[in-house]
């Protein structure tokens, strides 16, 4: 099956996820490790996607011109494009899928999900719910795997459009071999958040955005806040910002107030660990280090506890790279413009903020800044799903970001129709060969 016809199954779909996403959740804290409470987020934020292809009727009409010429018409339609696949990431087993197959089963395309080998129980529990809301056998196909699945998807020539979210690696090679083989694709891939701090910012606001956005989700999201630019005496809020952080409960995702779960993997652990310590090595210093941790009863767990660095710079390796745990960089800047230029020669730009009370240095911040999300006191700027998540520069790979109207147009395209009925009803004595003209 290559295409289908839509009925009410998004509709059906929503009642569905609402009604089981305790299960969900669940499945995605035993997976996944987050806390529970992120999980549910997870699952909210995926569900508004689903919400919104439901007003597909209205966002898939056409164009019409009646009467170009003499009794010919010429209109415009929105057609699927065929079998489309998504790779899906380990941090969000729930919402990212639910970026990807909603959208594009609603616009006629039939779909291929590989989600994370990590973390595939939600995909799959979220595939059952779709065929019990009504999606049609063969509409919606989960397949598991690694290097070869991936690259099965970048090669079959059934598939006509990849989504991916993930690291830079795995994301240049599939836009690179998908594009080679004539395929659409859009790639997320890796980030640097800054979020810029004013000394005339709410501070208790400031700090308790910066230390949710840090270390939340022990910092797994592509739009986790991993960098503080402290500008003027902004500066003097690191001490108590560094208190903060060492308040939060680092233990397993289902234990009653945690704040943070371990990272995914061993080998994700002791790479955290190993850019922390570049930090140190390079002259930053570490105000909070969450190296060594011991959760009672989890001994064995991946757990990495907050971690701030400060006094870095942008030349170190734990700047440069994204670190995708739960460590806060903090540069110093002495103006918003030097501010502004730090960010803009960062390579990535999936998404920033600032924090101020100034309405003129919010609109200087978000005219100058080269970042594709731009929050203004909120550090996460994370678009509802009636916009697109709007990712640029090193971030993305790609003509059309995901979901939104950005996301119906990756899923679709255009077919132009043009009509000729005689007003005399007439057979035509001979063959007209000139161009159509406006008459």
């Amino acid at each position: 099956v290559r295409t289908y016809k839509v009925t009410e199954t998004p509709a059906k779909a929503v009642v569905s996820t609402q009604s089981t996403g305790d299960a969900l959740s669940r499945n995605i804290t035993l997976e996944q490790g987050k806390t529970l409470v992120d999980a549910e987020g997870d699952v909210i934020r995926g569900l508004q996607i689903v919400e919104h292809a439901c007003s597909v009727t209205s966002l898939q009409m056409g164009e019409t011109m009646p009467s170009v010429t003499k009794d010919m018409d010429t209109y415009s339609i929105r057609a699927p494009l065929g079998v489309c696949a998504g790779i899906t990431p380990f941090n969000f087993p729930a919402m990212i899928p639910l970026w990807m197959f909603p959208l594009a089963n609603v616009c006629g395309n039939t779909y291929v999900l590989k989600p994370s080998e990590r973390d595939p129980g939600a995909a799959m529990m979220l595939a059952e719910m779709a065929i019990e809301a009504g999606l049609p056998k063969g509409v919606l196909n989960i397949i598991h795997g690694t290097h070869d699945s991936v690259n099965f998807i970048c090669d079959n020539p059934d598939i006509k459009a990849i989504s991916f979210v993930g690291s830079n690696q795995a994301g240049q090679h599939i836009y690179e071999r998908g594009s080679k083989n004539g395929k659409r694709v859009q790639a997320n891939m890796a980030a640097k958040n800054h979020g810029v701090v004013l000394p005339d910012a709410n501070k208790e606001n400031t700090l308790n955005q910066l230390v949710g956005a840090a270390f939340g989700a022990a910092g797994q999201r592509c739009m986790a806040l991993s960098v503080a630019v402290m500008v003027g005496e902004a500066r003097n809020w690191i001490p108590e910002l560094v208190e903060r952080a060492r308040k939060l409960k680092v233990s397993a995702g289902d234990q009653p107030g945690a704040d943070l779960g371990p990272v995914i993997t061993p080998a994700s652990k002791a790479r955290i660990e190993r850019l922390i310590q570049s930090g140190v090595d390079e002259g930053a210093t570490l105000p909070l280090d969450g190296r060594n941790i011991s959760v009672a009863g989890y001994e064995n767990g991946n757990f990495v506890g907050p971690t701030i660095i400060s006094n870095v710079t942008p030349n170190m390796e734990c700047y440069r790279e994204e670190i995708f745990g739960p460590v806060l960089n903090i540069v110093e800047a002495e103006t918003m413009d030097e501010a502004i230029g730090i960010l803009n020669d960062n390579p990535y730009g999936n998404g920033c903020a600032i924090f101020t009370n100034s309405g003129a240095a919010a609109r200087k911040f978000t005219n100058e800044v080269d970042v594709g999300q731009i929050g203004v006191n909120v550090p996460i700027p994370v678009p509802l799903p009636m916009f697109s998540f709007t990712g640029s520069r090193g971030s993305f790979l790609g003509d059309s970001n995901f979901y939104g109207k950005a996301g119906l147009n990756f899923y679709s395209q255009w077919k132009t129709i043009t009509t000729l009925w005689k007003e005399e009803d007439a057979k035509t004595a001979t063959a007209e060969v000139a161009m159509p003209r406006m008459q």
